[in-house]
């Protein structure tokens, strides 16, 4: 009797290129990917039954899908997870050490909003010198201390689409208080387009509605900065 092979659609490589991991990274950058997938890197290869993907997502699972509690646990209790050996666990937990060591580093620099000022000096090192269009979100705490700046979209020279479902799905998920919205214009042109305006209008009204509020947006450029808030906009 012949055999026929047939492709398991759970596996990663029958997946669409955007949607595998690795080439999700390269398309769209470290921000766009969960932690789930950002683990299934890590793994390498799930099992027969599921993709690493699947199994990456089982051991958020187990942890309440809450990374700092996944750094926590031991090398044993992630092999007790089909596929996971010690070379995967040890490097796992490897790489959250790593992302422990990096946030204390970042945490003993205060990184507190106060005004506009600060917003475009936490931007630079994400912004400046950049010649496509990018949209970002500052996520604050109650003390308005930065908790996440995370990467919504990327576009051509004059435009970048933003959705702005998108945009309180990640705020809601890092249980910000507030959020601060920041694109850049490639040109230096610090006035604000009517679009501008508009995106500024309904994502502002989006979080009145989710008790998310906005902050600010800020137009970033090479040479200077507009601040909706400060123009009286906000």
């Amino acid at each position: 009797m012949t055999k026929v092979a047939y492709k398991n659609p759970r596996r990663i490589l029958a997946w669409s290129e955007e949607d595998r991991p690795r080439e999700k990274f390269i398309l769209k950058g470290r921000t766009a990917l969960s932690d789930a997938e950002l683990i299934a890197i890590l793994i390498g290869s799930g099992t027969t039954e599921m993709s690493a993907v699947d199994l990456a997502k089982i051991i958020m699972k187990t942890v309440g899908n809450n990374i700092n509690k996944l750094a926590r646990v031991s090398v044993n209790d992630l092999k007790k997870h089909p596929g996971i050996g010690e070379a995967k666990a040890i490097t796992i937990l490897a790489a959250l050490e790593l992302g422990r060591r990096r946030d204390d580093l970042v945490e003993k620099q205060k990184r507190k909003i106060i005004d506009s000022k600060s917003v475009y000096e936490e931007m630079k090192q994400y912004l400046l010198d950049k010649p496509n269009e990018e949209f970002w979100i500052l996520l604050l705490n109650r003390a308005n201390d930065v908790m996440h700046t995370l990467q919504i979209s990327i576009g051509g020279i004059s435009g970048t689409v933003v959705d702005i479902k998108v945009i309180f799905k990640l705020a809601i998920e890092n249980l910000a208080s507030s959020v601060i919205l920041v694109h850049n214009h490639p040109s230096g042109q610090l006035m604000p387009s009517i679009a501008d305006a508009q995106l500024t209008r309904q994502i502002k009204e989006a979080g009145q509605l989710l008790d998310m509020p906005v902050l600010d947006h800020m137009i970033f450029a090479d040479n200077g900065y507009y601040s909706f808030k400060d123009e009286g906009q906000m």
